[in-house]
């Protein structure tokens, strides 16, 4: 079945069309992973994305009930080089082609991955849309250059209501922006006692869960689309120790007084060198994200920069200068990508104990 991807800019691809026959509109973006398929079209931060995989055979090892990073997947749709038909895993469940048609997820394969690619970084994300081969090309751009992208995206992904993770360890209150299951994951394999929160919470009902630490997740979308947020992370900084990923890392910013800004196409990929200042040591990272902390605005903040993108010299982690919180803009949790930066969540985890530990010791002072 032929289908076409257009773009705003009049550029029109040809491919075989897979999973559902859905006529979508997203910002599309590319992804440089050569694995980790099923967990990047199942990640809430691609929310209203239409996503662009470079490496060319994706699909070789079908979709298996335990990679997902959400249940239900938000993209609005997926493209390939080459989606195999005939995957070969022990795990193997579904074929993309199955898989997408019982999401409703439109994908297309067969184009040239490398010349739409090519695009984005010259020109940026763009706006794309999905169609048949008799849609007229004319009237598909107009309707993508009038179109919108959106901008409740964190509100689309977020869960509605509270819910426990439960564990015998420190309890941490994980905010949901578009949390991908990886960080769950991480934080019950310290044998946390999580809970799970809406994107909207206030600090009062943050506070009164009586946490021993936050965390912000990561999301899709513009920070600045989520202003209910820095005046939670306000009301809770200083009380308890904070650490934020990804959009976590950018509304810490936001919230601290700095600014952030669009890239043109974004990071995305599972081998991003991010260098930590303190250490001169480089990880390779896991990254999903368009947006990023300008520098310069950090000057008048209690923020101090901790960590660089040794490809572009962009943001990469904070700290407070006073206060027990951190963020990064990479995935220390990975999914899909190396974990180099795992050992960050034991650094949460000793900073809620260093935390602990002052908190008793002035409750002995003041008996």
């Amino acid at each position: 079945m032929k289908r076409q991807l257009v773009l705003e800019d009049g550029t029109v691809f040809v491919g075989e069309g897979f999973g559902s026959e859905e006529n979508t509109i997203g910002e599309v973006v590319f992804n440089t992973g050569m694995t980790g398929y099923q967990e990047i079209l199942s990640d809430p931060s691609y929310c209203g994305q239409i996503v662009t995989l470079t490496y060319p055979l994706i699909g070789n090892y079908g979709i298996n009930r335990d990679d997902f990073e959400s249940i239900n997947p938000a993209i609005s749709g997926f493209i390939v080089k080459e989606a195999c038909d005939h995957p070969s895993n022990f795990r193997n469940q579904f074929t993309l082609n199955d898989y997408f048609k019982s999401k409703n997820i439109p994908g297309l394969a067969g184009i040239d991955t490398r010349k739409l690619t090519r695009i984005i970084r010259q020109h940026g994300a763009l706006k794309g849309a999905f169609c048949g081969m008799d849609a007229n090309i004319e009237e598909v751009i107009s309707r993508l250059k009038g179109h919108n992208l959106l901008t409740n995206q964190v509100e689309k992904v977020s869960t509605k209501s509270a819910y426990p993770s439960p564990g015998r360890g420190h309890r941490v209150v994980l905010v949901d922006y578009g949390m991908k299951h990886g960080i769950l994951r991480e934080l019950n394999n310290r044998d946390c006692d999580v809970i799970v929160v809406p994107y909207n919470v206030t600090a009062e009902e943050v506070l009164s869960l009586s946490p021993d630490g936050i965390m912000l997740s990561n999301g899709p979308g513009d920070p600045k689309s989520v202003p209910q947020a820095l005046e939670m992370i306000n009301g809770v900084l200083g009380k308890v120790p904070l650490f934020g990923i990804c959009l976590g890392h950018q509304l810490f910013a936001l919230a601290n007084g700095a600014d952030t800004e669009k890239l043109k196409f974004g990071h995305r990929g599972s081998n991003h060198p991010v260098k930590d200042l303190s250490t001169g040591k480089v990880a390779i990272t896991s990254q999903n994200h368009g947006y990023t902390v300008n520098e310069e605005s950090l000057k008048n903040t209690n923020l101090e920069v901790t960590h660089i993108a040794l490809n572009d010299g962009t943001v990469e982690g904070l700290r407070h200068k006073e206060l027990p919180a951190f963020t990064v803009q990479y995935h220390p949790e990975a999914s899909p990508g190396p974990e180099d930066a795992n050992s960050l969540f034991n650094e949460f985890l000793q900073m809620i104990e260093t935390n602990k530990k002052k908190a008793g010791e002035k409750l002995c002072q003041n008996a």
